[in-house]
């Protein structure tokens, strides 16, 4: 999850890289470099955005998020704007949430009752936090729930884990081990500020797309689509065992572009992690 630090132009065939580590696109147009399974699609459901300070008035999916920081805020902020009906929850209390409960309309819980109903559920927590998530977090989600994971693994935060140093497990394939339950990578290299300030209507130049992993092929097609919902496009980046396309240190990391660009940035990553992103 990119809490936010590249900043560029949005919009343009290449676009700029980000100065420093978390986030995801960069570009030039070529889908058909892309390296194989990589699918783009540049077209959105609900045309303009809905700005962050109206309300839609029907709820039209319960979801829940687990970690309030500057994504998981953010999300909130812009998925209630949307008019679904928003659960947050952090690892210190609904207290500490109020007021952005009632900023958003959202509701305050506790993590293990986010994703209660929920038919979507966004993991947004430090990697290392991911193993003290309450066991059976997903219990009484919604059948068939989608999890996003926006996580990044962070050494120097999160203390060495051997299983993706070593191992070479991506970083999503280790978070979906500790769930017990299949996700979907997004989000993981999306500066947080431009949930809120880079949304734009199918079609706009300056749409940037986002890149999606996952096995769960109706998972995520659901996530693919409150992306798009969001105001942003989408490029399918392949399967779990794929995400490293998509982790820190990788050509899409960072960066802010068109679909045709983070296509091409996708098919340009390396599966060695950077020294940068090792212990």
């Amino acid at each position: 999850m990119r809490e936010g630090r590249p900043a560029s132009r949005a919009g343009r065939p290449s676009a700029c890289r980000a100065a420093t580590p978390p986030s995801p696109e960069r570009g030039t147009p070529g889908i058909a470099d892309a390296a194989p399974g990589l699918e783009v699609t540049c077209t959105g459901r609900t045309g303009t955005p809905v700005p962050t300070s109206t309300r839609a008035r029907r709820a039209e999916m319960k979801i829940g998020i687990i970690g309030a920081g500057n994504i998981g805020g953010n999300l909130t902020r812009r998925l209630t704007a949307l008019g679904h009906d928003v659960s947050v929850a952090n690892s210190r209390g609904p207290e500490t949430l109020r007021a952005l409960a009632e900023e958003t309309g959202a509701r305050a819980v506790r993590a293990e009752d986010a994703a209660r109903g929920a038919e979507i559920v966004v993991v947004t927590v430090p990697l290392k936090a991911v193993p003290d998530l309450p066991s059976g977090l997903l219990a009484e989600a919604a059948e068939g729930v989608a999890v996003i994971d926006t996580g990044n693994y962070y050494p120097q935060r999160d203390g060495r884990i051997a299983a993706i140093e070593d191992d070479g497990l991506t970083e999503s394939r280790w978070t979906e081990r500790h769930l017990g339950h299949r996700v979907i990578k997004a989000f993981n290299g999306t500066y947080a500020q431009d949930i809120l300030d880079r949304p734009r209507p199918a079609g706009d130049p300056e749409r940037i797309a986002l890149p999606v992993a996952g096995d769960d092929a109706a998972a995520k097609a659901k996530v693919r689509a409150l992306i798009e919902q969001l105001g942003f496009d989408t490029v399918d980046s392949g399967g779990i065992d794929d995400s490293w396309r998509q982790q820190p240190g990788t050509p899409v990391y960072g960066l802010r572009a068109g679909a045709e660009a983070v296509a091409k940035a996708l098919a340009e990553a390396s599966p060695q992690r950077p020294a940068d992103f090792r212990a």
